[in-house]
């Protein structure tokens, strides 16, 4: 569920950036690209390299320290009105609840 949420996040990501001004292209849109992606490819390279438990769980965490970077990207964006207020919010609770999903799934794994 993670996987499939915050995937789906990215794919907005790149849509909201689109909109975002051009001397932001290699700056903020860029850093909240890579961290919007990170999230979903964190967990998938943690899935499928889950030698121990303990090592998914590395991943996981990676994933959700990605999560926390989009949400102090989405606050410049929104304070720099390169998103607006109800777009911050819609994100940030999304992002908020992928970082959640992620911390109730690492905690259910054995270190």
């Amino acid at each position: 569920m993670a996987y499939e949420k915050s995937y789906g996040l990215v794919v907005e990501i790149y849509r909201i950036t689109k909109n975002y001004p051009r001397d932001e292209l290699f700056a903020m849109v860029s850093q909240m690209r890579r961290a919007a992606m990170s999230i979903p490819m964190n967990i998938a390279e943690g899935y499928a390299k889950r030698e121990s438990q303990a090592e998914f769980k590395r991943f996981l965490m990676m994933a959700r320290g990605s999560a926390a970077e989009i949400s102090v990207l989405l606050d410049f964006s929104r304070d720099l009105d390169y998103i607006n207020t109800e777009k911050h919010k819609e994100l940030s609770d999304q992002y908020e609840e992928v970082a959640k999903m992620l911390n109730a799934y690492a905690a259910k794994l054995k270190s």
